[in-house]
């Protein structure tokens, strides 16, 4: 993936301002900041919700080499789970149904047909994920946590090339931010993993590269030990913290 002079709009006000970012495949990226700063932008632009303004000084948009998208075909490539997905989830259909709707991009199976091949393949996410226990409990009746585990699977069946997670331990307890972080482990030994938060220990020790943004720009991209730092952090959320590495997670205390 390839963005370079990147800027987007709108109504008139300017989001994204001449970003330039590769990432190349196979590589796990967290794009971390604070709320504001771009984040979601910034995916919504890589799955072509948003186009960048035209440049007069030119810009460039690649996806895997290739600048023109169909984009149906563009989006079949990405597994994407949000807060604002979860809350479209309202039916009360078993966790495994939950699953299997990803082969159909639906909210529940109507009467959509399920095949032997899709039945296996969603025994193996449940397993991967460690949820086998909970595949016939009611969405309805899960806890956040269990809810997001299930819509992490239903974004795996496709076996995407990139994953991408959006601020994926929102409202999670301690417990449930465990589980969650177990699953985002063995689903990046699957795919490659996007990770967009504004909470340092979302980043699991996969991810080796961290883009900082704030204000729209990104502030900072490199190795996720050397922008994970004091001075970094604390410029971007405009608070003093001491950054604390803890067996491959991050914390932020102090502030």
């Amino acid at each position: 993936m390839d963005f370079q002079n990147i800027t987007v709009a709108h109504n008139t006000t300017t989001i994204l301002h001449s970003i330039s970012v590769q990432i190349p495949d196979g590589e796990h990226v967290a794009i971390l900041g604070p709320n504001g700063s771009g984040k979601s932008t910034f995916i919504r632009t890589l799955l072509r919700e948003l186009y960048p303004v035209y440049s007069e000084t030119g810009s460039v948009f690649k996806i895997w080499g290739q600048e023109t998208w169909d984009v149906f075909s563009l989006r079949s490539h990405f597994g994407y789970v949000s807060q604002d997905l979860q809350l479209t989830f309202t039916r009360n259909i078993p966790g495994r149904e939950v699953i299997l709707s990803g082969f159909f991009s639906s909210i529940g199976l109507f009467f959509h047909t399920i095949t032997p091949e899709m039945e296996r393949k969603a025994d193996d996410i449940c397993r991967l994920l460690e949820i086998e226990h909970l595949a016939d409990r009611p969405f309805s009746r899960m806890s956040t946590g269990e809810a997001r585990r299930f819509l992490i699977g239903r974004a795996l069946v496709h076996d995407p090339k990139v994953l991408i997670l959006d601020e994926p331990s929102n409202s999670l307890d301690l417990s449930a931010l465990h589980m969650l972080r177990r699953a985002m482990r063995r689903a990046a030994s699957e795919t490659v993993i996007i990770l967009v938060t504004h909470s340092l220990q979302d980043i699991i020790p996969e991810i080796k590269r961290v883009i900082l943004f704030k204000d729209g720009t990104i502030f900072l991209d490199g190795q996720k030990e050397d922008v994970l730092s004091d001075e970094s952090i604390s410029a971007v959320y405009d608070v003093p913290v001491n950054i604390i590495n803890d067996k491959g997670y991050y914390y932020a205390t102090g502030y």
